[in-house]
């Protein structure tokens, strides 16, 4: 078994609660990659327990503070805590989809299990997750009301890249002779498992939409950055009387297409393929306007180094966006880059106001739901926001 010994700067971060031991604070010390290794400070006395990663930025992920090696029994524990809250949230339906496992979030750090009724779909970021994938799967066995009948291994994100690791896509277990369906409210959808966004979906988003969806009853709306468009769809659910939907993404229109239809919503919604800052543009160029506009890009920065060119992504976006919802309207508008501040956002999103001639109010700033909880000594964890603005002319 190998052992990590931290730097004097090393033990003073620990002591501030941030579970995270960088590199440059490993004093020395041998480990092999994903093992889980005791953490001493620099005069030998123990301050835990953690994962190691070799050649990551990140060198460990301390999983206990506690001096006794974790057994099986401490990581049944974290595992039934975490599907208990799910379980608690009304979660755990059997055609439901949530997050049952959310990594260093739920003290599992690196491995994610999304659950999209009866198919769970995993995904390891860090090289201790894949050393323990096949030993948590057994776990959530035991715990789960309900076994998974299908295991898809969705391990191909990039941030596997800064852990010296692979991508990898396979069946763990089961056969997929369907892409799975999901009930979320009044709409049911299909789910990518093996090369949509993320584990497929956008689970993080689905208390939003369906929020959003309150502000859509006879209302034109704008869903850009749609993917598979969940967002209009709750929209038209609720009595929409006009769905834009703008992606450029061939496949997530195509997977919209049949969920319209699945849902009673073929032809009450358009879908446009483009690029949706062009798009944006060009519709208020026209003089366009929609009473709910929503605006749900991908992640503009990705380290703190990007916020300065995320500022400028996010301003032009939201002025755009702006200008095309109607006096009075109602602007949803998310931003999923942990690097970006919660205030720096609602900056940006005033001087985009501003730049349309718009007066805006922030009436809620929402984050993401229960199954993606925020841990409050990793506020890398707490990386959704989701602002509600009730907008006017100036």
């Amino acid at each position: 078994m190998g052992k990590i010994t931290l730097t004097g700067k090393g033990r003073r971060w620990l002591a501030r609660g941030h579970p995270w031991v960088y590199a440059d604070d490993v004093a020395r010390g041998r480990a092999e990659p994903g093992e889980l290794v005791p953490v001493e400070d620099p005069a030998g006395d123990a301050v835990g327990w953690g994962l190691y990663s070799r050649g990551s930025r990140i060198a460990l992920r301390m999983v206990t503070r506690a001096a006794e090696q974790p057994s099986r029994e401490f990581w049944l524990r974290a595992v039934r805590r975490a599907v208990a809250v799910r379980e608690a949230s009304g979660l755990l339906a059997p055609d439901g989809g949530c997050r049952l496992l959310a990594g260093d979030a739920d003290g599992l750090p690196g491995f994610v299990l999304d659950r999209y009724a009866s198919v769970g779909v995993v995904q390891c970021g860090t090289q201790g997750a894949d050393r323990m994938r096949d030993f948590l799967i057994e776990l959530v066995d035991e715990v789960l009301p309900r076994r998974l009948a299908v295991i898809v291994d969705r391990s191909d994100t990039s941030v596997r890249r800064l852990e010296s690791l692979e991508p990898r896509v396979e069946l763990v277990r089961g056969s997929l002779d369907a892409a799975p369906r999901v009930r979320e409210g009044k709409i049911e959808y299909e789910v990518d498992v093996l090369g949509g966004h993320k584990t497929g979906a956008y689970l993080d988003q689905r208390d939003n939409r369906l929020e959003a969806a309150r502000h859509a009853a006879g209302e034109s709306v704008m869903d850009a950055f749609s993917y598979d468009g969940l967002f209009g769809m709750h929209a038209a659910k609720a009595g929409a009387a006009r769905v834009v939907c703008v992606e450029q993404n061939k496949a997530a229109l195509e997977r919209l297409a049949r969920n319209a239809a699945r849902n009673g919503l073929a032809g009450r919604i358009e879908v446009v393929r483009a690029d949706c800052m062009s798009e944006l543009r060009a519709r208020a160029e026209k003089g366009e306007e929609h009473g709910l506009v929503v605006v749900d890009p991908p992640a503009f920065a990705r380290s703190r180094r990007e916020v300065a060119g995320a500022e400028r992504g996010y301003v032009e976006l939201n002025r755009r966006a702006l200008a095309i919802t109607r006096p009075a309207g109602t602007l949803v508008s998310a931003s999923c880059s942990y690097n970006v501040r919660s205030a720096e956002f609602l900056d940006f999103l005033g001087r985009a106001a501003h730049l349309a001639h718009r007066e805006a109010w922030l009436t809620a700033l929402r984050g993401a739901p229960p199954d993606h909880p925020q841990r409050l000594v990793l506020p890398e964890t707490g990386y959704l926001k989701c602002a509600f603005l009730r907008v006017d002319v100036e």
